[in-house]
């Protein structure tokens, strides 16, 4: 039986990709971040490391609820993340007004290590602009965009109701 897949823009064959949006979505992003950790891998960090340093440096200090929101991870992993960074010396507890708020800022360590894979991940930024084209991209960004939006808002309303659901009498 003949397989059906659709062409893809620029004639690939999107017949391997998944009718699934979340299967399609979570293989796209691990070779993606694979083709990323290769380029990263002379700094020593992974690009999820990376981009848990860059959004810190960003905000100079951030606390686990801001690195939730701002990188859509759930706590669990990002918890892990933070351990792992912290035990390698590149970023350290802030003091914070509240002692039941953790926040982490950057260690010289952790600075040095984003100055050296930032411009490895300009290379792997590139590499992959080249090939998708920044118009493509724009494109893909923008829907990507909207259906953060729409699963961060459904997740919430399904939340807030299981929360409040009616006892049965």
């Amino acid at each position: 039986m003949k397989r059906q897949g659709a062409r893809a823009a620029g004639g690939h064959d999107a017949g391997r990709l998944s009718p699934c949006i979340c299967n399609t979505l979570r293989m796209v992003t691990r070779v993606v971040t694979q083709l990323y950790d290769d380029v990263l891998r002379p700094s020593g960090l992974r690009v999820t490391q990376f981009s848990i340093l860059a959004t810190i440096a960003r905000l100079g200090e951030a606390n686990l609820k801001q690195l939730e929101d701002t990188l859509a991870i759930d706590q669990t992993t990002l918890t892990r993340s933070l351990n792992l960074l912290e035990r390698n010396g590149v970023i350290e507890r802030a003091s914070h007004p509240d002692g039941r708020i953790k926040a982490m800022r950057l260690t010289a360590k952790g600075r040095r290590a984003l100055e050296v894979a930032r411009p490895l991940w300009a290379q792997a930024q590139d590499k992959v602009l080249r090939e998708l084209g920044r118009k493509a991209w724009a494109d893909a960004q923008r829907r990507l965009s909207h259906l953060l939006h729409v699963a961060v808002e459904k997740r919430r309303v399904g939340r807030e109701r299981r929360r409040v659901q009616p006892t049965a009498h």
